[in-house]
């Protein structure tokens, strides 16, 4: 917030002692945030992505003051999850809107892999979500659909559709710059991209994260009720896992 009276000078306001009026910066119409990421394991929903290994990870997202949106988000991946692609590129666009409360959030999401050497791994997802906010709190429930495609099969063949629901809960401890989370997750339908052959599994997780300026330490205990499924390296990819990170946000 800045304080002037237009046409008038600041030397000016000092010789005649004239009182100011408040005039607030306005608002942007656009609004442009961005995070980067180093992870020791890019899970997702549950399942290791890069054979446990580190991962590079990136986003960004504008902003309308309407409540629309359209966001990019990448990360490094293990050349298994899509037929030799190292990479994964997600491009969202959706709408947000908070009533009270409670911010209500629907979108579509496109899984991109590139140099996926002519294989059917891309696919897309909408998603609605439902967060409210309680004091520190806020919870949240997300449910997200993949209509039926070969991506998510074993074969490449055949068609298959997924049914993801979570629910999330989080909270920052007052006067502190840490914070608590907690995840469960369940998920329906085969996907090969997620986490091999199966119908439906559950996923888990808890974690603490510590804030400082830009840049936020995390570290969470991740798991899955899934059988052993093993990935190139011979790791369980789908097994009980520590994953720490760093994020700078902007």
């Amino acid at each position: 917030m800045r304080k002037s009276i237009p046409g008038l000078s600041a030397a000016a306001l000092a010789v005649f002692s004239l009182p100011a009026f408040a005039q607030d910066d306005p608002v942007p119409a656009l609004t442009v945030s961005g995070s980067a990421a180093v992870v020791t394991d890019y899970r997702f929903r549950g399942a290791s992505q890069t054979d446990k290994r580190f991962a590079i990870q990136g986003g960004i997202t504008i902003t309308h003051e309407s409540g629309f949106y359209v966001s990019t988000w990448g990360s490094s991946i293990d050349d298994y999850v899509a037929n030799g692609s190292d990479q994964e590129i997600d491009l969202i666009a959706g709408f947000s809107r908070t009533v009270g409360a409670a911010t209500f959030d629907l979108g579509v999401l496109y899984y991109y892999y590139p140099g996926s050497h002519g294989a059917n791994t891309d696919f897309v997802e909408p998603y609605a979500s439902v967060k409210g906010t309680f004091g520190p709190a806020t919870a949240k429930l997300t449910v997200n659909y993949a209509p039926k495609t070969r991506a998510l099969t074993l074969d490449g063949v055949h068609k298959e559709d997924n049914l993801y629901v979570a629910g999330d809960l989080s909270a920052s401890i007052p006067n502190t710059p840490l914070g608590v989370s907690a995840h469960l997750g369940h998920s329906w339908g085969p996907s090969y991209l997620i986490i091999g052959s199966g119908k439906e599994y559950t996923d888990w997780s808890i974690g603490a994260t510590y804030t400082w300026d830009h840049l936020t330490f995390g570290v969470s205990y991740v798991d899955t009720d899934k059988a052993a499924y093993s990935g190139p390296g011979g790791r369980n990819i789908s097994k009980a896992g520590v994953v720490g990170s760093i994020t700078a946000s902007f």
